[in-house]
């Protein structure tokens, strides 16, 4: 698989809680329709107020709800029951990685954008919209639909509190400048497993190096414990390992799972 095939998809700015909903619609075990009405209803004094356009930002946003909790493409199938599973044993404040591995398998556009953030943040310690719209227009194209991505994706991370931004904490760099927002601490291996997992999806490739996916600045928002990728997979169904050469681990999804 190619790591940028040109796709957004994810074009809307779009709030946690949002997700969050639509998530614990679908563990009531309500049908599409049900879900999708009920988000309309949600959403119908937020955006596009008084209108009802089918490609207006309420429909669009309701897309990428359905199409990370309900509609999720097939590949994914049993990845999502196991993100239900964990959103089910889980309150609302410990869900962050969740749903941004969910977001991220589902929309890879997503985990390019969080890579770009999380490497000038750590490089940094301030990520600027326009650095990060310079390096996704090189791989993405100078599209307007890939500007206005970049800058909702970035709203949404402000939404989520993953980012700050700058001007709020009293530095001078102005608008469009974000710092680290919240972190969350992953103690479980069976969450990391699965977010490496989501990671894998995102990256699009059959197997990434295991340090890559351990260390990815697409992951900035959670900190975790040193592990092994024995320890990992011995946590996923769905994960293995394969050593290339002397050194170098690969972490793959199980060939069933390809």
């Amino acid at each position: 698989m190619n790591r940028v095939n040109g796709q957004i998809g994810f074009s809307q700015r779009v709030r946690l809680e949002w997700l969050d909903k639509t998530a614990n619609l679908v563990l009531a075990g309500s049908d599409k329709t049900s879900i999708y009405n009920n988000l309309r209803t949600l959403l119908r004094e937020k955006l596009s107020v008084g209108g009802n356009a089918k490609r207006g930002s309420r429909e669009k946003t309701i897309t990428i709800l359905m199409k990370i909790w309900v509609s999720t493409p097939n590949h994914l199938n049993s990845f999502k029951l196991d993100a239900l599973n964990f959103l089910s044993q889980l309150s609302s404040d410990d869900r962050l990685f969740i749903h941004w591995g969910m977001t991220m398998a589902v929309y890879p556009f997503w985990g390019v954008v969080a890579s770009y953030v999380g490497r000038l943040l750590k490089l940094q310690g301030v990520v600027s919209h326009a650095q990060v719209r310079r390096r996704i227009q090189e791989q993405y194209g100078q599209r307007p639909t890939v500007k206005d991505a970049v800058r909702r994706v970035l709203r949404s991370m402000v939404d989520w509190g993953v980012l700050t931004e700058a001007q709020s904490q009293g530095t001078r760099n102005g608008r469009g400048m974000f710092i680290q927002g919240r972190t969350r601490e992953i103690t479980c291996v069976g969450h990391l497993a699965w977010l490496i997992e989501a990671f894998i999806y995102s990256y699009q490739s059959e197997s990434v190096p295991f340090q890559l996916a351990l260390n990815s600045p697409s992951l900035f928002p959670f900190k975790f414990q040193a592990i092994s990728a024995e320890q990992l997979v011995k946590h996923s169904s769905r994960l293995e390992v394969i050593k290339h050469g002397l050194d170098q681990e690969l972490i793959t999804l199980c060939r069933e799972m390809q």
